[in-house]
């Protein structure tokens, strides 16, 4: 017990006496930020990807699209985000010519990455609400498009709000990997920490618990945000 208590006050030296809380916050700022950004471009590609791959494909640009797309998807499901991650930081950035931070290529990654798996979970929402819905608005005259916007993807999105939310804390966990291209995130910060005391279960603790607070609180306010749809349902 006495030299689990000294862990604790070495990891208290570190983090309050030599600037560690500092680096923590700037992690743990990083974090929201790049799971926050990549959800938000996530969705805006998942939903354009989804709507092309439902278009009826009578005619040959809808099949050209959905192939793009379908293609799209596969090679962002199909390798790990380290690698999207390097070869954009370390490959395409330079080829291009972009100087970028790596908080910057890491919220373009996971928003690339997270729009091919939103994609396929928006196409399931948008096939999951009657077709009714659509034959509804182009019956009072509204055109494909603006009956996907209005009547149909609003619908889809209430229906698969909880696995938006698994997706945001996926996203969450999976930015301890941003290191890899000199992002600071909450596990470059704790392990400044365990760097400076030598010792690493304190930190790596502390951490985890961080990971576990941020999961809960999401998981509460996407129930919140159910309940709420569900109540607006119900007066409609």
């Amino acid at each position: 017990m006495g030299n689990f208590e000294q862990k604790v006050n070495k990891f208290l030296e570190i983090f309050l006496e030599e600037g560690g809380y500092v680096k923590v916050l700037e992690g743990l700022q990083n974090t929201l930020l790049i799971a926050v950004a990549g959800l938000l471009i996530g969705i805006l590609i998942g939903t354009v990807i989804a709507t092309v791959r439902v278009l009826p494909k009578y005619k040959v640009l809808p099949r050209v699209l959905n192939g793009i797309c379908s293609f799209y998807v596969a090679l962002f499901r199909g390798t790990p985000i380290v690698v999207q991650l390097l070869v954009f930081y370390y490959v395409l950035l330079p080829i291009i010519g972009w100087k970028i931070t790596g908080v910057q290529v890491s919220m373009l990654v996971f928003g690339l990455n997270s729009g091919a798996y939103i994609s396929e979970i928006m196409r399931s929402g948008i096939q999951s609400v009657d077709t009714g819905q659509m034959e509804a608005g182009r019956a009072v005259g509204l055109s494909f498009g603006v009956s996907m916007m209005k009547i149909v993807i609003p619908q889809a999105v209430k229906n698969i709000l909880p696995t938006l939310g698994n997706e945001f804390i996926s996203l969450i966990k999976e930015t301890s990997v941003v290191s890899f291209v000199g992002a600071a995130d909450l596990y470059v910060a704790f392990n400044y920490i365990g760097s400076n005391s030598y010792e690493f279960m304190v930190p790596y603790l502390v951490m985890a618990l961080i990971y576990i607070v941020l999961v809960l609180f999401i998981s509460l306010l996407v129930k919140l945000m159910e309940r709420s749809l569900k109540k607006s349902d119900r007066r409609n």
